[in-house]
């Protein structure tokens, strides 16, 4: 049966549609308020003409489908079966950042603030992702000066003998040791949530009726670390600016579009402050403004991102999914959702806000795309190659005489850095300093998973000049990849007898004797040199990492009782020797499987052998 005979036999109900290729492989997850209607379309001579649909159905050689009760239902599924699928197909939201979110374990008898990467549906309080974590740390250092919550672990919660640190600095009420019952420590979480979800006078009112409240009772310590606070919580929240005329909660999204490209700028309003602004780059659409904004608000929200009361945006989605839309969004928060699309005042004036910045992202990324595309056409020319190398990676080598030597690899696309396919290599079968192997042993192990789906690249670049050349090119041959173009980019080096004098930047090429030598000031040199300190940026990233965790290793390797499982255990929870040996009995025996006794003779060693 052919698909347009299949597709004849399709419902004309709401649900959800795969489209497969010939290995079962899912291209595309859609949805539809008529199957039968919407996939018909993709069939049918003349239909839908966009590039990518042409390409879709050239590789497609079967469709699914899955009946849902109604087109809200077929919305949350489609949403699933793309985070289970990801579709090559289908847009996926992303940009060059995982925001960090601010969680409050609201659930558990003594809650505490954590850094998240990642949103939850766990009954926790969740604020966020902001696009900062330097302030968003900032933040929750204020926090915890205004409103004092353990910072513990549950195990360190649970083993405590004492208060910590923080209880004497008084960060801290010490629940664990019982200096604080559950309401009154209830009643910091609850002031914590007023001031983290805006509701500032409500706050400042709590606060003055309870400072009267200890003060009329003759609790006049309570009643000063109350005014302490009352007073700080006032000068932070003079520092933010309301944006709106109302205490709401808002996210405008403004979109500029240049041909098949999409810059989308989320503005971030939290009862009624700007907290955040976020970008996200797209390239290759064909949809109209409505459609890519539609799809852009399945997918923001699909990452159980809080959702707010307005969504602002300034296309339509279509009534029929706006109303869908709505209400998925309205189940996502416990209220009602409304998407606005405003004519006048303050809405608007934040879209054009949003439109603004986004129209300086693009243009700042087309100065860099023609600068990039530039160096690329450079380089296809200096080195001969059939087209500009898009996809470019560079290899480093990182180590100390030898020890703990690892290896680097970055990728760079059109001329950017694409961080989801750097990796770092251990390298296992070089004994001794020998750069050169061990390039040799990196670069065989990464043309090995060409097997296993890698792309190979358009060019590869070597740290390092003749010899790393050689080693990388022979790995390269004997992994079936010496079709790709490979150089050795050697740094520039001082010239003797010139005081100050430096060599250029050389660059390497198998078969030829000498180097070439780029004018400094090349576009094309430029691009190799960032590539290849970005390489060596992550390989010393990575030996440093490595080195400390084996340092720590082998000082706790000489104490008895303390095998490879209690190591880890150390080393993740402390980072460092150094802080492994600062830690007191205490904190050692909160680590997991270290007793006291083990964390009294732990703590004895490492004083003793300093």
């Amino acid at each position: 049966m052919d698909l347009k005979e299949k597709v004849a036999s399709f419902p004309k109900r709401p649900g959800v549609y795969l489209i497969k290729d010939g290995e079962g492989e899912v291209l595309y997850v859609g949805k539809a308020k008529s199957l039968r209607t919407r996939v018909r379309s993709y069939l049918r001579d003349g239909g839908d003409g966009r590039p990518h649909i042409r390409l879709l159905m050239a590789r497609a050689r079967d469709i699914d489908y899955i009946i849902t009760a109604s087109e809200k239902e077929a919305l949350i599924l489609e949403n699933s079966l793309i985070k289970k699928h990801h579709p090559r197909y289908n847009v996926e939201l992303r940009d060059d950042k995982t925001y960090l979110s601010l969680r409050l374990s609201t659930r558990e008898k003594f809650p505490k603030l954590t850094l998240v990467r990642r949103i939850k549906n766990d009954g926790a309080e969740y604020f966020g992702p902001y696009s900062s974590a330097g302030k968003l740390r900032e933040t929750v250092n204020l926090l915890h000066k205004l409103f004092p919550l353990r910072q513990c672990s549950e195990r360190e919660f649970s083993s405590r003998t004492r208060p910590c640190l923080y209880h004497t600095t008084r960060g801290c009420p010490a629940p664990c040791m019982g200096l604080v019952d559950e309401e009154g420590y209830g009643a910091l979480v609850e002031e914590i949530l007023l001031f983290l979800r805006g509701r500032k006078q409500k706050l400042i009112d709590r606060l003055t009726e309870e400072m009267k409240e200890a003060a009329g009772d003759e609790r006049f310590e309570e009643a000063a670390v109350l005014r302490d606070r009352l007073a700080a919580v006032e000068t932070t929240l003079l520092r933010q600016k309301a944006v709106t005329h109302k205490p709401v909660d808002r996210d405008a999204i403004g979109v500029v579009r240049e041909g098949a490209e999409a810059q989308f700028v989320v503005i971030v309003i939290r009862s009624g402050v700007l907290i955040d602004s976020r970008a996200y780059y797209f390239k290759n659409l064909d949809e109209d403004d409505g459609e890519v904004v539609g799809e852009f608000i399945r997918r923001y929200y699909r990452e159980n991102r809080i959702v707010p009361a307005e969504i602002v945006v300034g296309s339509d989605p279509s009534e029929d999914d706006r109303e869908v839309m709505e209400q998925w969004l309205g189940e996502k928060r416990g209220k009602k959702v409304s998407i606005i699309i405003p004519k006048r005042g303050e809405r608007l004036e934040l879209l054009q806000m949003a439109r603004e910045n986004g129209e300086k992202l693009l243009a700042e990324r087309r100065r860099s795309k023609v600068g990039y595309e530039t160096a690329l056409e450079e380089l296809r020319q200096r080195l001969s190659l059939p087209s500009p190398p898009r996809r470019m990676e560079c290899y480093d080598i990182s180590n100390i005489q030898g020890t703990n030597p690892v290896g680097s690899m970055v990728t760079f696309l059109d001329g950017f850095p694409d961080k989801d396919h750097y990796r770092r290599f251990k390298v296992k079968t070089v004994e001794g300093a020998d750069d050169f192997a061990m390039m040799r042993e990196v670069l065989l192990r990464r043309f090995a998973r060409n097997s296993g789906g890698w792309e190979y690249p358009d060019l590869v670049v070597i740290d390092g000049g003749k010899g790393q050349l050689a080693a990388a090119l022979a790995a390269m041959e004997e992994r079936g990849a010496g079709h790709v173009p490979v150089i050795g980019l050697a740094k520039s080096r001082p010239i003797p007898g010139a005081e100050g004098a430096k060599s250029p930047e050389r660059i390497f090429l198998p078969g030829r004797m000498n180097p070439l030598t780029p004018s400094k000031n090349s576009s094309a040199i430029f691009l190799l040199q960032r590539i290849r300190d970005e390489a060596h940026r992550f390989a010393i990233e990575f030996y440093r990492k490595r080195h400390r965790k084996e340092t720590i290793s082998s000082a706790l390797e000489k104490i008895p009782g303390v095998g490879p499982a209690k190591r880890k255990a150390l080393i993740t929870r402390f980072g460092s020797l150094k802080r492994v040996r600062e830690a007191s009995v205490e904190e050692l025996s909160s680590v997991e499987g270290i007793g006291p006794t083990l964390a009294m003779e732990i703590s004895e060693h490492l004083k003793n052998n300093g």
